[in-house]
């Protein structure tokens, strides 16, 4: 009798093992998605960025040269005040329909997003897995986590393919790495 208790007491011990290894490695799933994810929307944030100082600081530019012109008394002054005033417009109106500002406030505040779920999800399977919690507990916590990030991916814009390559390189180079994570391989 006392044997058997203690095989039925191994293979829940078993059992235990096996799902908290489950857990984890879905853990490091989300993490990994984040990971990808936090990146893309931060590659598109930068793009958006600089999209912003590439057409607006020569908006500012022509437009001052153009009313600089208009005054100016030489022959073709109106003339090329007007094509530079049309070309103000145009980029006028690019940049009032991309909005490229809150392109990127959107999409950096989407890779925030990611980024806290991917540290919150790391420091869970990291520590909080190896601490004497119930497999009932880590679970629900999992499960908290996987709601979030499929809100994120609903709620957050949709990085392009060209992003998400260029971040997948990044990661791969080793861009995403922390120096503790280099000495200490997991």
């Amino acid at each position: 009798m006392i044997i058997v208790m203690s095989e039925k007491s191994t293979n829940r011990e078993k059992d235990k093992s096996l799902t908290l290894e489950a857990i984890i490695n879905e853990a490091k799933r989300i993490e990994e998605n984040c990971l990808h994810a936090s990146k893309s929307h931060f590659v598109v944030a930068h793009f958006w960025t600089k999209f912003h100082l590439w057409i607006g600081i020569p908006t500012a530019v022509l437009a001052a040269i153009a009313g600089t012109i208009a005054f100016a008394s030489f022959k073709y002054g109106n003339s090329i005040a007007g094509v530079l005033s049309i070309i103000v417009t145009i980029l006028s109106a690019v940049a009032t329909f991309l909005n490229p500002k809150e392109c990127s406030n959107t999409h950096l505040t989407a890779g925030n997003n990611y980024d806290s779920l991917l540290t919150r999800v790391r420091i869970f399977w990291t520590i909080d897995c190896r601490r004497e919690e119930s497999i009932d507990i880590l679970s629900d916590k999992l499960k908290d986590f996987a709601v979030e990030r499929e809100r994120l991916n609903r709620d957050c814009p949709q990085p392009s393919k060209w992003a998400y390559k260029k971040a997948k390189e990044g990661i791969e180079k080793g861009e995403a790495e922390y120096q503790i994570d280099k000495e200490n391989v997991r």
